[in-house]
């Protein structure tokens, strides 16, 4: 069993678990209620270490199985974003809720085995203190730790490291202190998206960054919507005066499918929409814009990266168009159904709203914020999605507050460009798109020419890029970067301008920067988007856990008992919690209870958060290393990434986020170039600016960072190899597919067990070249002696370097020039 440290010891006195596991106990002891509580937790491992032997029928097992992983799964999940695992550090430098986190994954997606668990859930449900269950906690994610690749050798490896410098040389680069390190779903480096490669992380991201049932989002964004209440006020009296009328106080709407159908919930919709629209166009309001009600629940979208499904949503429209297909880029607010009542606010809910979000996000450059809407059954609940994370309403039934319905479809209907959530400053016009900037007291109008990438994230920078010219100057080419940073950053304008006036070679040139104004006010999340909303009005259900279903609890009752009598039987299984076509209700558990308000307040000791809309305006357009049209081309531009990052550090800046977005070759394909230093720093600064995500993107972090030392010029030149190594295993040439690798599983994995799985790649001569034989693809097969000779500058003999050498860059320049040399013009 792990000990813990007295400095351990004290985050876990400053930060007691409390109740906060209480739902999690009750989840567990209620399921056992005939037999002792201890011995029903070893038939629950015994149970899970064979559960072959349940005696029950295959069905109700099926259903067992998922019972039981889900209340194990509620609880590392709470533990997981508990503030001392929050403190507290994991045995590879990050937070122990990252590691929690990926423990999280390795046992939704079954790659670790929930039985391992069996000790954490008796310690908990037995009350033990709060030291035995974090020590638990840290020897489970010991034990599940998957295990570092094995190196097997006819050779033996020499023990000597690189020489040392002198002592009285002291490191030409200062450390810097770091921050955590989280993943997001916008962090994936894949050549496709899938499912299960994005879900995992939307759901970590959602449940982060999550307030619902807060009794201020209706006010906060459909308050100020123009005439809204007279409009509204209007068409509700038209409904409940109609012959026969369409709502009464009793029955609510009067055509509401009782059995919550969800093609008949459809069609109600669409029915209401029209009805909506009618009756305010006969009282003399109508919208600015046509807008549709799209209701193709089975018909994938166009405009996504993998097929998504929409179940309803507000789109823009044109009068010819109204059965048209849609894309994502028409969405305006999407809308998730759910045919029981108690899907509302269920975690599978709530992932659902959000994929819609993200792919609103991603089809739509100059979307600021998302606004959407969960129906299940006749409960309502709004959302609202930014680069913070989410907001989510208290839930109302539609019936009984048919006002406030009719409140919250017209309010789409008429909400303009800027209240949906656009960004105002980027004007449309004659079908073209400009925004305005003030450069040396002179306004300047800047031309959208193009679009370039924009990150496929919910919470986060979100950055997005444009080709873009000044005025009618079609040959004074610029690049508009969009991103919205951690207030507590450096501005990354600020320290591009630096890089410029100190002559940077290799790097983006700086041309203008300024923070986002809308109106008068700041573009920020906290205040201009979320207008003023406090985070205590509304509470985050995953760091406060609500009692657990007696469904789920019942399903464990009865595998214990009935692998202890004998006896199987029983219901039929659950059916799917996707509103089902025919009238038949989905069967789920009952809603929560309700809890006081005084349970419904988030964390206060979790730090206020805040992200500022800013941009950056750059002189040099480049393209991806994947464009290039040669392997020649590609290493040029790479070249120029690393010329680029010893030009930084010449000028005092660390970029710490060398990989594939950030290297650029420029058009001609003579010379390559750094961008975005929105997580570069100065070299002598001291400490954290104490922004919540660690440094660089996790496939090309260097193996030093990865095991948490402070990132330093070295370690920029080793992320430079590892991009080469990733381009190698992917790239087929320009403008064909990129290879899948079972290197993508890099993506996922912890930083500890990546440091350790790179490490054992490189460590050994033989096996890194037949790694990179049997994985390169067959275009990049002639880079092999080039990424054989660039191992032995960066990890010489095998060992990585623990200090600065002076000599590292002129060598992986060689080694770079002369390959480009070798593969002629």
């Amino acid at each position: 069993m792990a000990q813990l440290s007295e400095s351990q010891l004290a985050i876990i006195r400053d930060h007691p678990i409390g109740d906060a596991l209480n739902s999690c106990r009750d989840a567990f002891g209620p399921g056992f209620p005939r037999v002792d509580l201890r011995g029903a937790i070893r038939r629950f491992e015994q149970f899970v270490a064979e559960p072959s032997r349940c005696n029950v029928e295959f069905k109700w097992c099926k259903l067992i199985n998922a019972a039981r992983k889900n209340l194990v799964l509620r609880l590392i999940g709470t533990l997981q974003l508990h503030p001392a695992a929050l403190n507290l550090l994991s045995d590879d430098g990050g937070l122990l809720g990252s590691a929690l986190y990926h423990l999280y994954a390795r046992l939704s997606t079954s790659k670790t085995d929930v039985k391992h668990t069996a000790q954490l859930v008796r310690d908990v449900v037995a009350g033990e203190n709060d030291a035995t269950i974090w020590t638990t906690v840290y020897d489970l994610i010991r034990q599940t730790q998957p295990a570092a690749p094995t190196i097997t050798s006819t050779t033996s490896v020499p023990t000597t490291r690189p020489e040392t410098p002198p002592p009285s040389a002291p490191s030409t680069i200062r450390s810097v202190k770091d921050t955590p390190w989280t993943i997001k779903s916008g962090s994936l480096i894949s050549t496709t998206e899938t499912r299960k490669e994005v879900d995992p992380l939307l759901k970590f991201e959602v449940e982060q960054n999550l307030i619902v049932d807060h009794p201020d989002v209706f006010d906060a964004y459909f308050g100020r919507v123009a005439q809204l209440s007279d409009i509204t006020t209007a068409v509700f009296e038209a409904c409940r005066l109609a012959n026969p009328p369409m709502h009464t106080d009793g029955a609510g709407w009067t055509d509401w499918p009782p059995n919550c159908n969800q093609n008949e919930v459809l069609g109600f919709l669409r029915r209401r929409i029209d009805q909506f629209l009618s009756f305010a166009g006969d009282r003399g309001f109508q919208p600015s814009k046509r807008r549709r009600c799209v209701t193709a629940p089975d018909q994938p979208l166009d405009g996504s990266t993998s097929k998504r499904k929409l179940d309803v949503g507000v789109a823009r429209s044109k009068s010819e168009d109204e059965e048209a297909p849609c894309h994502w880029s028409h969405i305006l607010v999407p809308g998730e159904l759910k045919s029981n009542p108690a899907e509302d606010n269920y975690h599978e809910t709530r992932l659902d709203i959000s994929r819609y979000a993200r792919e609103v996000f991603a089809a739509q450059d100059t979307r600021r914020f998302v606004l959407g809407f969960t129906l299940c059954g006749s409960l309502m609940r709004l959302w609202e999605f930014d680069r913070l994370g989410v907001v989510a309403s208290e839930s109302f039934d539609i019936n009984a507050d048919g006002r406030r319905f009719v409140s919250v479809i017209l309010g789409y209907l008429w909400m303009n460009e800027e209240e949906l959530g656009f960004d105002p400053t980027i004007i449309e016009d004659d079908g073209g798109r400009y925004m305005e900037i003030t450069r040396d007291d002179k306004t300047e109008r800047i031309y959208i020419e193009e679009f370039m990438k924009r990150q496929r994230s919910l919470a986060g920078r979100a950055t997005t890029c444009w080709k873009a010219r000044v005025g009618s100057k079609s040959g004074n080419q610029l690049v508009i970067k969009d991103s919205w940073e951690d207030e507590r950053r450096p501005e990354e304008g600020l320290l591009l301008k630096e890089a410029t006036d100190a002559k940077a070679k290799n790097v983006a040139r700086y041309y203008h920067h300024e923070t986002v104004h809308v109106g008068d006010a700041v573009d920020d999340v906290r205040e201009n988007i979320r207008k003023g909303l406090s985070d205590a009005g509304g509470r985050n259900p995953i760091r406060r856990q609500s009692t657990v279903s007696s469904v789920i609890s019942s399903a464990i009752t009865s595998a214990v008992i009935s692998s202890n009598s004998g006896h199987g039987g029983g219901k039929d299984e659950c059916v799917s919690r996707k509103r089902p076509p025919s009238s038949v209700e989905g069967s789920m558990p009952p809603p929560p209870p309700k809890r006081s308000r005084s349970d419904l307040t988030t964390r206060q000791d979790v730090p206020r958060r805040n992200r500022v809309h800013r941009r950056v305006i750059m002189r040099d357009i480049g393209k991806s290393l994947y464009e290039a049209s040669s392997l020649r081309a590609m290493l040029i531009g790479l070249l120029g990434g690393v010329k680029g990052h010893q030009s930084l550090l010449k000028a005092g800046i660390l970029h710490r986020d060398i990989s594939i977005g950030n290297v650029l070759l420029n058009e001609a394909e003579k010379d390559g170039f750094l961008i975005d230093l929105d997580l570069g720093i100065k070299m002598d600064r001291n400490e954290g600016s104490g922004a919540p995500e660690k440094t660089g993107t996790l496939v090309f972090m260097d193996i030093g960072p990865l095991y948490g030392e402070d990132h330093e010029g070295r370690h920029g030149f080793g992320s430079c190899f590892w991009l080469l190594f990733w381009i190698c295993i992917h790239w087929n040439g320009a403008g064909r597919t990129l290879s899948r690798s079972e290197y993508d599983s890099w993506n996922s994995k912890n930083t500890k067990e990546l440091a350790r799985e790179k490490m054992g790649l490189v460590i050994e001569q033989e096996k890194f070249n037949m790694e990179v034989k049997r994985n390169f693809t067959e275009y990049c097969q002639p880079l092999i002696p080039c990424i054989q000779e660039l191992r032995e500058v960066v990890f010489p003999e095998g060992k990585r370097r623990t200090y600065e050498h002076p000599d590292l860059y002129v060598q992986m320049k060689t080694v770079l020039e002369k390959t480009i040399r070798d593969l002629g013009t």
